[in-house]
């Protein structure tokens, strides 16, 4: 889609506002911008034994996501020689996706003919990006607290007792507390980043609301600068027709998609699967064993498909590496690289 499009489904409009924010980090070094695809460093490590990992993302000159790519499609140079010893690695060996779910169940949603159509397209979107990543729903009513429908667990969501638990729902407090809810949303979503034990942890959080905080019991501002703090991916499901997109479109720093007529939520969900997991399966974890043993040096991985070509420079330091290296080992833990504003 391009940018500034919608993503039209006829009457039952369901239209992302591309409010897509700059969330890749920036590598320590790429390619200038005759490359046709830009290689971004996320996350790198070095162990004694000369294993080096990076965790990267690859996406093309218009910032789309590259997927797919094989081992086949990377090549590794050190100090400019071409090597043999880089390979492309199981990215879940260092990187664990985490997506939480807020769902609106205020009175006059629960009320209204849309909730079958909402809890159909969510039960489909729970399926698809439960088999990839680790995913909670959670429901807000006015009240101060969240309503936990699925938890974060390591094995897949239960849908049964997904659909059950939603159709059982009922509002405890008829008002609409959003801006606490997203608030909550984002420190639930923290507490189950914390408590993972790979190296890597990101977030996601998908907000479904009919738009308007009624409750007042979080400030409009307070809830703003806690998502521009938040460095997770957020996005918004707006359902109806008096939305407030200003707001919607701020809370979704990501993406906002805006759905008029319910008929188009499962399309709606559908789409906002493809965007939460084409974001994470642009990334890639590469496996390397250096040569060098002192002084420092430049490792070049290479990137050349039918889609472009792209490169991305590492700086090595050989000084403690004594080998020898083991790619077979589990990968080094990562550390993020500091963002570039």
């Amino acid at each position: 889609m391009s940018n500034g499009a919608f993503a039209a489904h006829g009457r039952r409009c369901a239209r992302l506002v591309p409010v897509i924010a700059a969330w890749l980090v920036c590598g320590i070094s790429t390619t200038g911008c005759a490359s046709s695809l830009r290689l971004s460093l996320l996350a790198a490590a070095t162990r004694p034994s000369g294993d080096v990992a990076l965790y990267i993302d690859v996406a093309d000159a218009h910032g789309r996501p590259v997927l797919g790519l094989q081992g086949s499609d990377f090549r590794f140079y050190e100090d400019g020689e071409q090597v043999t010893s880089g390979s492309l690695a199981d990215p879940t060996l260092a990187a664990q996706h985490y997506t939480l779910l807020l769902i609106e169940i205020s009175s006059s949603v629960v009320m209204s003919d849309q909730v079958g159509a909402i809890r159909t397209a969510a039960q489909a979107w729970l399926t698809r990006v439960g088999a990839h990543q680790r995913v909670a729903v959670y429901a807000f009513d006015g009240g101060k607290a969240l309503h936990e429908i699925v938890p974060f667990q390591e094995a897949r969501p239960d849908e049964r007792r997904f659909v059950d638990a939603l159709r059982r729902m009922e509002a405890r407090d008829p008002s609409t507390n959003l801006n606490g809810a997203v608030l909550s949303g984002l420190a639930e979503l923290g507490r189950a980043l914390r408590s993972s034990d790979v190296p890597l942890r990101f977030g996601t959080l998908v907000v479904l609301t009919e738009g308007s905080d009624r409750a007042n019991r979080i400030s409009q501002r307070q809830m703003l600068d806690a998502v521009d703090a938040a460095p997770y991916r957020i996005f918004t499901l707006g359902i109806g027709r008096d939305l407030d997109d200003s707001i919607l479109s701020r809370v979704g720093k990501t993406g906002y998609i805006r759905v008029e007529d319910t008929s188009a939520a499962r399309a709606a969900f559908s789409e906002l699967a493809e965007l939460i997991l084409r974001a994470s399966q642009r990334q890639y974890l590469l496996r390397y064993c250096a040569n060098a043993r002192s002084g420092r040096h430049e490792l070049r991985v290479e990137v050349d498909t039918p889609q472009g070509r792209g490169e991305l420079h590492y700086p090595l330091d050989g000084t403690g590496i004594t080998g020898p290296c083991n790619p077979a080992s589990p990968p080094p833990k990562l550390q993020l690289q500091p963002r570039r504003r």
